[in-house]
């Protein structure tokens, strides 16, 4: 599934570019099945070690392999914080794949009772307040390591202040399967 996974994100992006990567959907299909099955997924570029682009799905809505190709090229081309990714860069990003499970509702009763819910390097955290929302994919662990900080970047990441559990938003989990290019 691993290589089927990643080799549909890169052939989407080299495609886009008119870069043709010789993939064909029907064979990984017919040879991964899964990829036909409902799924959301958070496609992740970093081009020498840093985000390129990440752009995702956080609810299933359609087939998985139709979900990577629109991520693969949405985290390449549409990433706001980003320029489009250029043809000279294709060759040198490596893509990530995360395949989400359904968020769950936590409930808690204040920031204390969160942390104590909260499964640091294994959570991916949904964050809601009124019409302002946010996620971070497991993954963020490792550059923001304690609750109190990963948190706090969530917060502003809503566009909240950096102190936004003490509003009580609706806070959801999720859990990923990742698949990385070496």
């Amino acid at each position: 599934m691993k290589e089927a996974v990643l080799r549909l994100a890169r052939a989407a992006i080299g495609e886009s570019l008119e870069v043709p990567q010789h993939v064909s959907l029907e064979t990984l299909i017919a040879d991964n099945p899964a990829l036909k099955e409902t799924g959301a997924t958070f496609v992740t570029l970093t081009y020498q070690g840093e985000l390129r682009g990440c752009i995702g799905s956080l609810v299933a809505y359609r087939p998985l392999y139709e979900d990577i190709i629109y991520n693969a090229r949405s985290a390449a081309f549409k990433d706001p914080r980003f320029e489009p990714l250029c043809q000279e860069e294709l060759e040198d990003i490596v893509i990530e794949v995360s395949i989400l499970s359904q968020p769950q509702h936590l409930e808690y009763h204040d920031a204390d009772d969160l942390k104590k819910k909260i499964k640091k390097n294994h959570d991916g955290v949904v964050l809601q307040y009124g019409t302002h929302h946010a996620t971070f994919l497991p993954q963020v662990w490792e550059q923001l390591p304690t609750f109190e900080l990963f948190f706090s970047y969530l917060c502003q990441k809503a566009g909240l202040g950096a102190d936004c559990l003490a509003s009580h938003p609706e806070i959801s989990v999720y859990s990923v399967q990742k698949y990385k290019e070496s």
